[in-house]
């Protein structure tokens, strides 16, 4: 694990393995260790799995906390391990920011995997009251839990992942926690999306209500040019936490190929 400095970085974890670095980017109310199952699957790959700034172990580091500063936390990350080929795979919150990164056009960027990602451009169900309602919903932790059994997820998750999610949810810095749901998800970002030049996987839970497949089909696919669309069956909006082993395979048969 590396404790970045509070001023620069957030913390991050790298797990040494071959090639291309895949670079892992968490949901709102997640953090790095959402991924923590699929990792176990990509065992002897190169990883770098981010804390978000205002999340988790980087909930210390000040804002702003905009979807355009975790995206440039992320490359200052990516260039503070002189990382040179990768691929980069956002969940939700996290999708969203990886188009961002990608729409720099960075240096090594071989591909993105977007894992219910939030999309390009908002759905017709983002209004002010939604958002203000969806604001609350890591206020407390019978809040967090109803969010996370009766939204988030389409599937029954194991006890200590339950709780896992739970405190993740109740872990950001409060000007963190609101920032996506009151100005993130609403931010249209047709315009960078549409820059993004390469090779893309978009995934989508089956039953997810969230980011629902034909949001992500109608708002997001149309913005990258030639976006391979997958959906992984029985899932809610916690792919990575409700099919981690079916998430991973998507994942390397997708870097391995593009």
């Amino acid at each position: 694990m590396r404790i970045a400095d509070p001023n620069a970085v957030p913390v991050y974890d790298r797990i040494r393995g071959s090639g291309p670095t895949l670079v892992f980017l968490h949901y709102w109310g997640g953090s790095a260790r959402t991924w923590n199952e699929v990792a176990r699957a990509l065992a002897g790959r190169d990883l770098i799995i981010i804390d978000f700034r205002g999340w988790s172990r980087s909930s210390p580091l000040p804002g702003p906390y905009s979807l355009h500063q975790l995206a440039r936390d992320t490359l200052a990350v990516i260039a503070a391990e002189g990382v040179t080929d990768y691929a980069i795979i956002g969940h939700s919150m996290g999708g969203k920011v990886a188009q961002l990164v990608a729409s720099t056009r960075p240096s090594g960027l071989r591909g993105l995997v977007l894992v219910a990602s939030g999309p390009a451009k908002p759905a017709a169900e983002i209004t002010p009251e939604y958002q203000e309602g969806l604001a609350h919903a890591y206020d407390s932790d019978e809040s967090a839990a109803n969010a996370r059994d009766s939204i988030l997820t389409a599937t029954v998750l194991p006890d200590l992942i339950k709780m896992q999610v739970l405190e993740d949810s109740r872990s950001a810095a409060e000007e963190a926690r609101t920032e996506w749901p009151l100005n993130g998800i609403a931010k249209d970002i047709t315009a960078e999306t549409q820059k993004v030049n390469v090779p893309t996987l978009v995934l989508a839970g089956e039953n997810d209500v969230v980011e629902p497949s034909e949001v992500l089909r109608n708002n997001l696919v149309p913005y990258l040019s030639g976006a391979e669309f997958a959906v992984i069956p029985r899932t809610g909006h916690l792919i990575p936490l409700e099919a981690p082993a079916e998430t991973a395979r998507a994942i390397a048969t997708f870097v391995s190929t593009e």
